[in-house]
């Protein structure tokens, strides 16, 4: 189908695979990084980012799927990091920073250790030009996943995000909707490795959220305005790149930040712009 379509458009195959794989990595990072901004995590979806890389790397000697494994390592930063927090007078910030550069530290000697083909360029960094259509699809049914999970469980994680406090009030477990939520942010990692990398991809997961938080003044609206943000960003670097020959992941990232930084001079919600003009 879409070597037909490649046809009829004129446009190679891998470039409208690279397209329909920015398309699916904004919609999914839209949506999950709204949460991420929300509940101020940008830092632990950092972490998570980097801490899935020995996962990966265990994944690939073991000859089991990546996302299992990537999964239950992330998820294991997760604990850990809350454990060193709620355990000892170290702050948050402190114990993700211990965390996330000693599992990331173990995947590159996994990696070393493996002595295989699995390239970390190509995990730290990414090749959306060169994405096969099976992984293409494993994306589209992760992005439905996550989609599926936002919209069952939408007025929980809303109460969670908004007011941990009311949400233990009503009896509404916020240490299960976090870890989640981490799961999540685990698994779309893993699906985003060979697109734009570990180091790349929590720029996706963040810039289009905060954007349009930039913008939006219900959840709901932030998450549909940040998957759109995300997607139009994924299109567009992937065309701007293709154009002038560019790094493609980086690319992407630039024309979200673009974005970010129109909104952050225009949007009404933070004033920038006429702000400074009444200064002046």
């Amino acid at each position: 189908m879409l070597e037909s379509l490649s046809g009829l458009l004129n446009i190679p195959v891998y470039a409208m695979n690279a397209g329909l794989s920015a398309i699916i990595l904004g919609i999914v990072s839209g949506a999950l990084g709204s949460f991420i901004v929300l509940r101020k995590m940008s830092l632990m979806g950092d972490a998570l980012s980097h801490a899935v890389l020995p996962g990966v790397a265990l994944s690939y000697i073991l000859g089991i799927n990546m996302l299992l494994g990537a999964s239950l390592f992330g998820l294991l930063a997760a604990i850990l990091i809350q454990f060193i927090t709620s355990r000892s007078n170290i702050k948050s910030d402190t114990s993700i920073g211990i965390i996330l550069s000693s599992f990331f530290a173990l995947g590159i000697v996994l990696i070393t250790f493996a002595r295989s083909g699995l390239d970390l360029t190509h995990i730290l960094f990414g090749n959306i030009l060169a994405v096969p259509q099976s992984e293409l699809l494993q994306s589209f049914i992760i992005m439905l996943v996550v989609i599926a999970v936002i919209a069952l469980l939408y007025k929980e994680l809303l109460v969670s995000s908004f007011d941990p406090v009311v949400a233990k009030a009503y009896g509404l477990k916020t240490g299960f909707y976090h870890y989640l939520l981490m799961m999540l942010l685990s698994v779309v990692t893993v699906s985003s490795l060979s697109q734009v990398g570990i180091v790349l991809v929590i720029a996706m997961l963040v810039i289009p959220a905060a954007t349009s938080y930039l913008w939006s003044r219900s959840l709901l609206h932030m998450i549909l305005l940040a998957s759109a943000a995300g997607a139009v960003s994924g299109v567009t670097g992937v065309y701007v790149s293709f154009r002038y020959n560019l790094p493609t992941s980086a690319t992407i990232v630039l024309v979200g930040m673009a974005l970010f930084i129109i909104s952050f001079i225009v949007s009404p919600k933070n004033n920038f712009l006429r702000r400074g003009l009444k200064q002046a």
